[in-house]
């Protein structure tokens, strides 16, 4: 675990993310939540804890600098990701987690309790049928559809001066040129420890 909590402190150290001692032990034991219920749940595919600090945890804190407001939405959140790991980092924003698969929120609620996130709350439906009270700061959504589906389905869940945040592998420039009419941006990202491609496409509720 020292281990891991020295890969960790380092990754965030070079995203330059604050935190306390005391988040990073939050993101780990959400790991090892993952690792336990992994078993019965096929939650994830990576089974390496290194693997899982840089792919689960820190790809997901790299979307920290960009998110807007107070409240966040994670659309197909899965196992609470990148929605765990953001609201550890970012206690004073509230999380919406959201996914249409039961034995997946299943355990992103537990995985809750067992963290005492206080700033989260867990939903299960599917994104075309969920219908909160007000619209959202920011939407997140990550390996969740094409950037014109994603618009298609969640632009109605933003508040007037929200943003959606999508993360993408490499650019997607032929994504980005069927969203016409809407203010985008796009900001190159990059994992500790790992040589892969990442963007994250910032789109605007209104041009």
């Amino acid at each position: 675990m020292e281990t891991l909590d020295r890969r960790l402190a380092a990754g965030m150290e070079t995203l330059a993310l604050s935190h306390t001692p005391g988040q990073r032990t939050k993101l780990l034991a959400f790991l090892n939540l993952m690792q336990k219920w992994n078993r019965t749940y096929n939650l994830t595919a990576i089974r390496d804890l290194n693997t899982a600090v840089d792919l689960h945890l820190l790809d997901s804190l790299t979307a920290t600098p960009y998110l807007h407001g107070k409240t966040i939405l994670d659309v197909g959140t899965g196992a609470g990701l990148p929605g765990i790991p953001l609201a550890i980092l970012c206690p004073d924003k509230a999380f919406a987690l959201l996914d249409s698969n039961a034995k997946k929120t299943r355990f992103v609620q537990q995985a809750v309790i067992e963290l005492g996130l206080k700033n989260v709350d867990v939903i299960t439906a599917r994104v075309e049928q969920y219908r909160p009270e007000r619209g959202f700061d920011t939407v997140l959504a990550r390996a969740f559809a094409s950037l014109g589906d994603i618009v298609a389905t969640t632009a109605r869940l933003l508040a007037p001066s929200g943003r959606i945040l999508a993360q993408k592998g490499v650019w997607p420039q032929q994504e980005i040129e069927t969203l016409k009419g809407r203010g985008v941006r796009v900001h190159k990202l990059a994992i500790p420890g790992l040589d892969v491609e990442r963007h994250l496409v910032e789109i605007m509720a209104d041009s």
